[in-house]
C-alpha cells in the first residue's frame, strides 16, 4: 500500500471524524449478530427469532389481533402476517373471530403452540443469559436500563 507524503515525513494522520467501530448502530448490529448466532444454536425448537417473539408474546398475553401482536413484537404489518402464516401452517397458531368486532380475527396459540412456547422458554432464558454473560450483574442491569431508554 502506498504511503502518503505525511506518513513519509513521520506525521501522524489525524483520526477520521467518523470511525465505524465507535458508532452505536455498528456496535448494536454486532451485538445483535452475536445474539442471533446464540439463538440459532440454542433455541432447540426450529423457530426464527421473529417466530419465537410472536409465539412467546401470545403465550404471555393470550389471544389478540394480528395488528396488536405486530405492535407488541415491534413487527410491521407485512412481517407479522408472514410470521403468523408460517406459525399457522405449522399448527402452532390459529385464528378465530373477535367476539367484540366481527371484522377482526384474533390470533391465539394452539395446544401444540402453547407446548412449544413452554418448551422454548428455558432455552430462550439461557440464550439471554449467555448474550449478557460477559457482563457482571450490575453491568447487566445498567445495560438493560440504558437500552430501555433508547427504545
Amino acid at each position: 500500500m502506498a504511503r502518503t507524503s505525511a506518513q513519509k515525513r513521520g506525521v501522524k494522520a489525524a483520526k477520521p471524524a467518523y470511525v465505524l467501530d465507535d458508532q452505536i448502530g455498528f456496535i448494536l448490529r454486532q451485538v445483535s449478530q452475536r445474539h442471533a448466532m446464540i439463538f440459532a444454536r440454542d433455541i432447540g425448537i426450529s423457530l426464527t427469532p421473529t417466530q419465537w417473539a410472536a409465539l412467546s408474546k401470545l403465550s404471555e398475553v393470550g389471544a389478540c389481533s394480528q395488528n396488536q401482536l405486530g405492535r407488541l413484537t415491534s413487527m410491521d404489518v407485512a412481517t407479522i402476517k408472514g410470521v403468523i402464516d408460517r406459525l399457522t401452517a405449522r399448527g402452532l397458531t390459529e385464528t378465530s373471530p373477535d367476539p367484540n368486532d366481527g371484522r377482526r380475527l384474533l390470533v391465539s396459540l394452539t395446544r401444540v403452540g402453547q407446548q412449544m412456547a413452554e418448551k422454548g422458554a428455558p432455552n430462550a432464558l439461557a440464550i439471554s443469559k449467555e448474550t449478557l454473560a460477559p457482563l457482571d450483574a450490575k453491568e447487566r442491569d445498567t445495560l438493560m436500563t440504558l437500552l430501555g431508554k433508547l427504545r
